[in-house]
């Protein structure tokens, strides 16, 4: 059986395919890296890439993506809705099969000093990996953005765990972590005010006190003249997206405006949208077992 991690990069691109590529073609070039999943969003800037493989090759192909997007990604001239402090803003290692959340850890840290010894961009370790209690919440340390981290590195506190207290010029900082899987869900709202969605987010975010497992923050789209609720998901199990769904529905009613849709960024557990059908549906006595699925995989595992 393959000892199995997931990393979830997310880059400051969200336009530029040529770049997009290139950047996705340095993971995909690395001999056992899996590419699942490309999710580039314009209004955002910013592209989620999801891939997998076993320790050794996800180690490697994530200082890849990280060289190539340090040379294409210039931070001086990015503009876009998502916050961001890095060229590639953050790194989270999720264990999948046969490693361990302490083995994740490890390998942050060795991604963490190598990215500062070849590229010298200052690294901060985040959730499980984090050294520090107010380093657990990506925001925390994201916050102030790249044109501000100049200053804010040079406070006592936010020295970063590798590297000097220098930020890259186009590349700024990044954040390497440890998390459980983790779901992107935004929520369309069919009007143009934005102080609508920043709103609906501080009533659902958990930081505010609304879902526990919950981040989530008002965002323009102005493409589509439209607005968003984008949130992360940090776990399921306990704030199932249904839950997070009906809450920013009742919300809206309350503002006048409708749901014009939702979307899911990069991949998502199955048995969470089982959760929203089993909800929805009010199915009685339900077993996972009954996803055909599901139920072929364990029948050839057995055989």
């Amino acid at each position: 059986m393959k000892r199995l991690i997931e990393s979830v990069p997310n880059i400051s691109e969200g336009r530029d395919h040529a770049k997009i590529e290139a950047i996705v073609a340095a993971v995909r070039e690395t001999p056992g890296a899996i590419v699942l999943d490309v999710d580039p969003d314009a209004d955002h800037n910013r592209t989620v890439i999801t891939f997998v493989g076993e320790p050794e090759s996800v180690e490697k192909a994530i200082l890849n993506l990280v060289g190539r997007a340090v040379e294409l990604i210039d931070l001086t001239k990015h503009k876009g809705e998502h916050p961001r402090m890095g060229a590639v803003d953050v790194i989270p290692f999720v264990p999948l099969r046969g490693v361990t959340k302490k083995e994740c850890i490890e390998l942050a840290r060795r991604v963490g000093q190598a990215i500062w010894d070849r590229f010298k961009v200052p690294v901060y370790l985040y959730e499980e990996a984090a050294t520090r209690p107010e380093r657990r919440d990506l925001a925390n340390i994201r916050k102030g953005e790249f044109e501000n981290f100049p200053k804010k590195i040079q406070e006592p506190e936010w020295a970063p765990d590798f590297g000097e207290r220098v930020v890259h010029p186009t590349a700024g900082v990044s954040a390497v972590g440890v998390r459980p899987p983790l779901i992107a869900f935004n929520v369309n709202l069919g009007t143009n005010n934005l102080d609508i969605a920043k709103q609906i987010a501080k009533a659902v975010r958990g930081s505010d006190g609304g879902l526990r497992y919950v981040k989530a923050l008002g965002f323009a789209l102005e493409g589509r003249g439209i607005v968003q609720v984008s949130m992360n998901l940090t776990n399921f199990e306990k704030t199932p997206i249904y839950q997070v769904f009906e809450l920013i529905k009742c919300e809206a009613d309350r503002w006048g405006v409708p749901i014009v849709g939702s979307e899911i960024v990069g991949l998502v557990p199955q048995a969470a949208l089982l959760q929203v059908a089993e909800h929805f549906l009010r199915l009685e006595n339900f077993s996972y077992d009954q996803v055909l699925e599901n139920r072929l995989a364990q029948c050839l595992e057995e055989s």
